[in-house]
């Protein structure tokens, strides 16, 4: 799964991706980028 890097202004992919459930009830995925080790976030279910 991929993610949006804004530290390598660029699509990432996802390192230990974590699901997540948001306030309003929608899931997400969290994880850390290849390249640089930042935090990259995704609405959607990990897959």
């Amino acid at each position: 799964m991929e993610a949006y890097c804004l530290k390598c202004k660029g699509p990432r992919e996802i390192v230990d991706p974590v699901e997540k459930i948001l306030k309003n009830g929608r899931a997400a995925t969290q994880g850390l980028c290849v390249s640089c080790g930042e935090k990259v976030f995704r609405i959607g279910k990990a897959s």
